[in-house]
């Protein structure tokens, strides 16, 4: 492989499949399947198993689209910092005009797949998402303001919504409320990891909040919107489109979320101050994971007549 341009890194392609596997951010990809199965159980009635798996497969390929775009314009930083910097195209093995046509072509047919098999409303919403990210997130906001991660994580909240849409063909209280919860909770868990990274964003001249307004504003502000995230946690239960398990476990889960929280709030130096970040950063995840996976069990439970509809 060689060097073409020494300011904008682009490289002669040396790619195997699993290097345009991880173009598109499986991980990320995973949480909005994850999200999206759970917006489509909570429609009030159900799509063809077939068109549903094709409509889920479509925004999943438009979530992959997405993450392929923003490698394709963060290479330059991505390469700057030790956690992305072993991605394909600061690696060399994929070049940046192929990263952006590999994305923008999955962009197209993931949109398109969903208008054809769902409807043009969950399609638009998904193109909607994919402009967001790309354009909004990663273009405009990442690089301009410490509060990158709180508009753009709009981005990262949307699939449920979309996967409501493809059902229904239309947009609930109860796909907004899963859009909130992934919308707020996306500040104080990114944030936590940025309070033990910062050193790492400021170095590629991302302007998160830690380097920007310091850490014990972020502290305050993660122990903020957390504070914000426990009840809205907790509105499924509330508005009736989940069980009183969920609405237990979202309690006893937010309580423990606010508590890590507080915790990331108070120790503040050190090696003592990094654990309490990480370990927010680390419950945050299994907070997320918890609420989805009570309401995709529930809903499935519902579906198969084992439990009673909530309808």
């Amino acid at each position: 492989m060689s060097f073409i341009s020494d300011t904008s890194p682009t490289f002669v392609s040396d790619a195997d499949p699993g290097d345009y596997l991880a173009l598109l951010k499986p991980r990320v990809m995973s949480l909005v399947v994850y999200t999206a199965i759970a917006g489509m159980l909570i429609a009030p009635h159900g799509l063809n198993p077939v068109l549903a798996a094709a409509s889920l497969l479509a925004i999943t390929v438009g979530a992959g689209a997405s993450g392929a775009l923003n490698m394709w314009y963060d290479a330059d930083i991505d390469a700057l910092m030790k956690r992305t910097a072993k991605r394909p195209i600061p690696m060399g093995r994929i070049t940046r005009p192929e990263a952006l046509a590999f994305g923008l072509i999955l962009s197209a047919l993931s949109v398109f797949t969903l208008g054809i098999v769902a409807n043009w409303l969950a399609a638009g919403l998904l193109a909607f998402t994919i402009v967001f990210y790309v354009a909004v997130y990663s273009m405009w906001l990442k690089r301009l303001t410490p509060q990158n991660i709180v508009i753009g994580g709009a981005a990262g909240a949307f699939p449920p919504m979309v996967a409501y849409a493809a059902v229904t063909g239309t947009v609930s209280w109860s796909s907004v409320v899963l859009f909130a919860i992934i919308f707020i909770w996306t500040p104080p868990h990114f944030w936590a990891l940025a309070l033990v990274k910062s050193e790492e964003f400021a170095k590629a001249g991302v302007p998160m909040l830690p380097n920007v307004a310091g850490a014990d504003r972020t502290r305050r502000d993660i122990l903020a919107y957390t504070l914000l995230l426990a009840p809205v946690g907790v509105l499924p239960w509330l508005l009736g489109f989940a069980t009183l398990p969920y609405g237990v476990l979202s309690v006893v889960s937010g309580a423990a979320m606010l508590w890590l929280a507080w915790r990331c709030y108070r120790v503040r130096t050190g090696e003592a101050g990094d654990h309490a970040a990480m370990a927010l950063f680390s419950f945050s995840i299994l907070y997320l994971f918890l609420l989805f996976a009570e309401i995709i069990g529930e809903r499935a439970l519902m579906i198969a007549g084992v439990i009673p509809s909530l309808t």
